[in-house]
């Protein structure tokens, strides 16, 4: 349960209970005045059953007081047989057909009250009153404490969440950076020693394969060092990257493990920050070599679409668990035994932040593997 209660929680409980607290009061504050406008309606009844029987001019003034008095309660009073004799407190001043307004208010009454009759001896009248204005709007008002209450939650929601992605930006921006000043003196050391490899064999291949593990390592360093400021897009052949890609991954990956790059053109132009989509792949790539037990294939393929391309990067690994496939994403979160948790994070955060595109799990089966899935919108 404890992974439900977070502080999000306890804030929507204790909305809910001043909610329910202020539907209580306010239900038990309209139910005392509906009583008291159901006592002035009765009185109301009783003033017009003195009219029509008394003689005495008091009894009959007192009466006609009590029923002008009514300004806010709206009655219609009808014979034994509904017909409508007369109306108080509706408003047709704004209907062209008065009798029709007043009908339609009858129906709504017979609904809301049981009629109060009055006998006059010779016969009965009835009067089916409504709510006063009063009434309507202290009903009506939880709801509206509600919406406000809901969308103050919201803003103060969103803002923390605002602060909550600002101060984690501001984290991972000082940890990047403070990476690649790391970087700097063991890579400069590392390329003096190259130097003096290449001194005494220039040719050799282990020291081309070790520059070029250098020059990936600056870029590297080169790109944790930009980390937090806008990068520079521009037209790249996506095909041609992708190669790149697959050719420097294939060298140094198992020999039983084959990474293919599938596609139907030659040129693809796409808009992209090349050594930042370099990353996305390698990081990409690497889960994929992560979930292979030494063995199996990456296939990478590009569908280009008039609106759009795809990048899918497919393996025939372990496969991720169906409760993991949503939190793949998630800062920190990792199913391998080793590792921050940060390469997928990272890779959302290139792609759709910086591209404006997307990354998802396209698919994903236990013991079969997983499809990883970028779209880059032109």
């Amino acid at each position: 349960m404890r992974q439900y209660l977070n502080w999000k929680t306890y804030l929507a409980l204790i909305a809910l209970f001043i909610v329910g607290a202020s539907l209580y009061y306010t239900n038990q504050l309209a139910a005392k005045l509906a009583d008291e406008e159901k006592k002035k309606v009765e009185e109301l009844a009783g003033a017009l059953k003195t009219l029509v029987k008394s003689k005495n001019d008091q009894e009959t003034a007192f009466a006609s007081t009590i029923i002008t008095q009514n300004t806010t309660i709206p009655l219609i009073v009808t014979d034994e047989k509904l017909g409508i004799i007369d109306s108080r407190n509706i408003d047709t001043l704004h209907s062209l057909n008065s009798h029709n307004v007043v009908a339609e208010k009858l129906a709504e009454f017979k609904h809301l009250h049981p009629p109060i009759p009055a006998d006059y001896g010779t016969g009965v009248n009835y009067v089916y009153y409504g709510e006063s204005y009063l009434l309507t709007q202290l009903r009506y008002f939880p709801y509206v404490q509600l919406a406000i209450i809901m969308l103050f939650l919201a803003v103060v929601l969103v803002a923390l969440s605002a602060a909550n992605r600002s101060l984690q930006n501001q984290v991972w921006v000082g940890l990047s950076k403070e990476t690649a000043h790391q970087l700097g003196t063991p890579l400069s050391s590392i390329e003096a020693w190259l130097e003096l490899l290449r001194e005494e064999n220039p040719n050799s291949e282990a020291a081309i394969e070790m520059q070029k593990d250098l020059d990936r390592l600056k870029l590297v360093a080169d790109r944790f060092s930009k980390v937090g400021s806008a990068p520079q897009l521009g037209e790249e052949n996506l095909v041609t990257r992708l190669q790149g890609m697959v050719e420097y991954m294939q060298k140094r990956t198992p020999k039983k493990i084959i990474i293919s790059l599938h596609h139907t053109e030659a040129e693809i132009p796409v808009n992209i920050s090349g050594p930042l989509f370099d990353w996305v792949m390698e990081n990409l790539i690497r889960n994929a070599l992560d979930a292979m037990a030494g063995e199996g294939k990456i296939d990478i393929t590009v569908i280009n679409q008039p609106q759009q391309v795809l990048v899918d990067v497919q393996d025939n690994g372990k496969g991720i668990p169906s409760y993991a496939v949503k939190r793949v994403f998630t800062p920190g979160f990792t199913t391998k035994k080793r590792g921050w948790g940060l390469g997928l994070s990272l890779s959302r955060r290139i792609i759709e932040k910086y591209h404006h595109g997307s990354i998802f799990v396209k698919q994903s089966e236990v013991g079969k593997g997983t499809t990883f899935r970028i779209i880059l919108r032109r």
